[in-house]
């Protein structure tokens, strides 16, 4: 039991681990944000232009409510296409926002690794270079034996 939790504890402390809960916890408040944005200001100005409609009261009853001495008996069913179109308008701006960021972020690390690629290696150690003299020379003796 002791040898599991040390194994989630280091799971659960990577950096990976760590930015994907930020990134979801940001994720959702962004996607609240977004939800106000599309209900409380996109769609009342789109429907005022439309007509005055007010999309999330958009509708098709299949079945009415049957309601008895002012108690409802039995609920209204329908399909609510208003709130479907104001959804998918969430959807879609969520979804731009991230494909933005994703070519946002791949344009920097594509700029970060050209920035790599186009800088010289570091000389090897001094120890490297002087065991690489140490090649050189012996092979060369060795070609003048021969």
């Amino acid at each position: 039991m002791k040898k599991t939790l040390e194994e989630f504890k280091a799971f659960a402390l990577r950096g990976n681990v760590v930015d994907m809960a930020v990134g979801i916890i940001i994720g959702g408040a962004f996607g609240k944000i977004v939800s106000s944005l599309v209900s409380d200001i996109l769609m009342p100005v789109l429907g005022l232009l439309i007509g005055g409609i007010h999309f999330n009261e958009l509708k098709f009853v299949i079945k009415s409510a049957v309601v008895e001495g002012g108690k409802v008996v039995s609920p209204e069913v329908s399909v609510n296409y208003g709130n479907f179109i104001q959804v998918t308008v969430d959807f879609v701006i969520i979804a731009f926002s991230i494909f933005v960021l994703v070519k946002v972020i791949s344009k920097l690390s594509f700029k970060k690794a050209e920035e790599e690629k186009a800088a010289p290696p570091p000389p090897p150690p001094a120890n490297v270079q002087l065991l690489t003299e140490i090649r050189d020379i012996l092979k060369d003796g060795q070609a003048k034996k021969e």
